[in-house]
């Protein structure tokens, strides 16, 4: 087991002039399950190919302990990748693809077989180790390309969107099963999905990425309770949190023809700005007399939950998501009047997108 860090990590592909990544400092604990999460292009998966040693560093390093790994090839890094696509050999039992990396280094029949027979156990996978690939789900599948990587007692578990060729229900199964797994075993692990439902649900610490640079990293619930920018606020939660600009007025500020009070120190940090961008959850919301009017374009309900989708009357085509009582019989086209909790309200600013806070 070992401690991760970048320290001003930068990757710049040939032929381009951006930086896929950007400076990346970041500090992974020993023990730590971190979640690099973002949109297609945010610099994760570059990030964790860095740290495997299959993208070089161009300035920066990369410390893996308290070795400087920056320049060393993969092999000497004590590492164990998990790719997507599990990159099974077709023609070899499962018990032959697990320990097939433990019979390139060298190491004795029965240990080869003890070691996989331990990791099988810890999988559920002892019945299927004389079994080929093609003989298996989806999901034994990914569990085999895990158990590869278990075999070999690595410092750190490297982990590229392993669960992206599941199915729904699979892969919520799968995510619990590789964090309780993550938990007994204790070994660091690096973990890049662009889910940010995988991200909340798995990770001790979640490291938001945008466009090559580091938006913020924390824990889950930080994250979602405390987003340090716009973009942050916009990407952690499902459904999203409402983003509403708002005109700021004495006492608040105006969506529509709707005041939400505002307290008047924190509309003094919003500098010579007219404007707040308003942070509502869907969760926040809660039906009233008096309110934003909302225009219903359609319930969603799920049963133990309902989410309203429409627009805000009076205002450009707002888009607004609630979460409301189930069974409703609200119907398209009619007028509701939503009310925000004053105490879950997030600020940030129309300038600078940063959070406004007391």
């Amino acid at each position: 087991m070992a401690t991760v860090s970048f320290k001003g990590a930068t990757r710049v592909y040939p032929g381009t002039e951006i930086a896929a990544v950007d400076k990346l400092d970041l500090d992974i604990q020993d023990g730590e399950f971190v979640v690099l999460v973002g949109p297609s292009g945010s610099g994760k998966s570059t990030a964790l190919r860095m740290l495997a040693g299959l993208e070089e560093a161009n300035e920066g390093s990369i410390y893996i302990g308290d070795r400087d790994v920056t320049n060393s090839p993969p092999k000497e890094r004590d590492i164990a990748m998990v790719f997507q696509n599990y990159a099974l050999y077709p023609h070899m039992s499962v018990a032959d693809n697990m320990g097939f990396a433990l019979k390139m280094q060298g190491i004795h029949k029965e240990e080869r077989a003890k070691r996989v027979l331990e990791a099988a156990k810890l999988l559920g996978l002892e019945e299927y180790l004389e079994r080929k690939p093609k003989a298996l789900s989806g999901g034994q599948r990914q569990r085999v390309a895990m158990g590869r990587a278990i075999v070999r007692d690595p410092q750190v578990f490297l982990m590229d969107e392993p669960l992206s060729n599941l199915d729904a229900k699979l892969r919520v199964q799968t995510r619990t099963q590789i964090a309780e797994l993550q938990h007994r075993l204790g070994v660091t692990t690096v973990y890049v999905t662009h889910d940010q439902i995988e991200a909340m649900t798995m990770g001790d610490r979640v490291a938001v990425l945008k466009d090559g640079l580091l938006q913020q990293v924390d824990t889950p619930l930080n994250l979602y309770d405390a987003p340090k920018n716009l973009f942050v606020a916009g990407f952690i939660g499902s459904p999203a949190m409402n983003l509403i600009e708002a005109q700021i007025v004495d006492g608040g500020a105006m969506i529509g023809d709707y005041l939400v009070p505002i307290a008047r120190n924190l509309l003094a940090k919003a500098g010579d700005d007219k404007t707040i961008m308003l942070g509502i959850r869907p969760e926040s919301f809660h039906l009233a007399d008096e309110g934003l009017a909302v225009k219903v374009s359609v319930i969603e309900d799920l049963g133990s939950d309902a989410y309203l989708y429409g627009s805000a009357v009076h205002t450009d085509d707002q888009q607004i998501i609630a979460r409301v009582g189930t069974r409703l019989h609200d119907e398209k086209g009619t007028i509701v009047h939503l009310a925000p909790q004053p105490e879950k309200l997030h600020l940030f600013s129309k300038s600078t997108e940063l959070r406004i806070t007391a």
